[in-house]
């Protein structure tokens, strides 16, 4: 029941406080807190009214109070991580200063650039958690996406990733990615989605999209789709018997299904490419001869490398801007500046990564769990096929390969990720 003396007291805080998303907060913790006095001074028999009163006055100055709860709660800007963004947007045009070729996408980046720096301010500054609810559409949405990709889209290197109108293509199946992404973030915020015959319902869910990433054929976001929602499904809040039978089940799946599929699929080109990997010079004239060139590249670079002008990289290295960026930067920039990209990346996953235990709201742990996973899983497997060490299997280095839609795709990731950490010390607790 509501008492005047305590909602006059509040609303004097709240007065202070400018951040209109954490009054509901800071009024159920202060409501609380004056109960309790109010409790406490009535166990010494005084009445509820002169309680209540006596309450309030051990609560202090209203005004004080609201002036340092608004410094306390108010929204968070992680500048750190807006300045390693800008730092590697701007080495994104690198790959493509030092050839002719590469004008022609200069202007195209420094657009693409500018409108993925308005998308990821348009995430910051939403309520992410306006999107928790919308789980239903945005995994339809993208279903929906992929099937009509299969159907109408437009192959290029045999994979049906994109769609065109009017002149203009778009990543569909990059768009598709985030909106499974913001789906099964909100799936994992609903615990009753997870018990009894729902388990199996959840289960089928999970492998539609993987299946179809597989139709097109895209097998790089066939792993990044597996690796992003069992993150965030180990992460959630569900109950740690339902995560291990899921996840067995899941992981048995691909051992017992997926893995045999493979195999089976040996002398297409996906798995050219993944068992050519193991052994290139057996075939250096076919899929090993990018293994044994980019092997060349790096052996060439020095420590600072051939310059960005005057050599022919992107001529004989093909996708020197979006696959290949990273080989192609050590070739021209040398192994001391590749280094320090990698630490850069390194930085920038473990700033993200950091934001995951800073938030109170399980929903937005969950989505930063799932863009950390997002961005970190294509970094790492880049790097590592850049280097040799991985099968090349068309994954793009976020941030730095040339590519509008993905550029766009990560911009929006990260800006949810900002978004989460703007409100962490606005949101109140929540478990699902």
């Amino acid at each position: 029941m509501s008492s005047p003396i305590f909602d006059e007291f509040l609303t004097k805080v709240i007065s202070k406080v400018k951040s209109k998303d954490a009054h509901s907060m800071i009024k159920k913790e202060l409501h609380h807190h004056l109960l309790e006095l109010s409790q406490s001074f009535q166990n010494r028999e005084d009445s509820k009214e002169k309680a209540e009163e006596k309450a309030v006055q051990e609560m202090g100055n209203p005004y004080s109070i609201g002036e340092k709860l608004n410094k306390l709660h108010k929204p968070r800007m992680d500048w750190m991580l807006i300045i390693l963004f800008t730092i590697i947007g701007a080495i994104s045009f690198l790959p493509l200063m030092g050839n002719a070729p590469g004008y022609i996408f200069l202007e195209k980046q420094a657009i693409w650039f500018s409108l993925g720096t308005i998308v990821l301010i348009s995430f910051l500054f939403f309520d992410y958690r306006k999107l928790k609810n919308w789980w239903f559409i945005f995994y339809s949405s993208g279903v929906l996406l992929l099937l009509y990709l299969l159907v109408f889209g437009v192959s290029a290197a045999g994979v049906k990733r994109w769609v065109s109108f009017g002149g203009f293509t778009v990543d569909a199946a990059t768009i598709s990615m985030l909106l499974f992404f913001l789906a099964w973030s909100g799936i994992f915020t609903k615990s009753d989605m997870f018990n009894g015959w729902r388990q199996g319902m959840m289960f089928g869910l999970f492998w539609v999209p993987f299946l179809l990433f597989m139709m097109l054929p895209y097998f790089p976001y066939s792993i990044i789709y597996f690796s992003c929602v069992l993150t965030m499904f180990i992460f959630s809040s569900i109950r740690k018997k339902t995560k291990i039978n899921l996840i067995t089940a899941k992981l048995a799946t691909c051992l017992f299904i997926i893995v045999p599929i493979l195999i089976s699929s040996q002398g297409s080109l996906l798995s050219d490419r993944l068992f050519t990997f193991l052994s290139p010079e057996q075939d250096p004239n076919g899929p090993g001869y990018m293994y044994i060139l980019i092997k060349e590249f790096l052996a060439d670079a020095g420590w600072f490398g051939n310059g960005l002008n005057g050599n022919n990289a992107i001529q004989s290295l093909p996708d020197a801007h979006t696959d290949f960026a990273f080989p192609y930067l050590v070739h021209s920039l040398g192994w001391a500046f590749g280094i320090f990209l990698c630490m850069l990346l390194i930085v920038f996953i473990w700033k993200i990564s950091r934001n995951a235990t800073k938030t109170k709201d399980s929903y937005g742990r969950v989505l930063v769990v799932g863009g950390v996973t997002l961005i970190a899983v294509p970094t790492i497997w880049n790097i590592l096929m850049g280097l040799g060490f991985a099968p090349i299997i068309g994954v793009s280095l976020p941030f730095i390969s040339y590519g509008g839609t993905t550029l766009l795709f990560y911009s929006a990731v990260l800006g949810i990720i900002l978004s989460v950490y703007r409100r962490k010390d606005i949101v109140e607790t929540s478990e699902v």
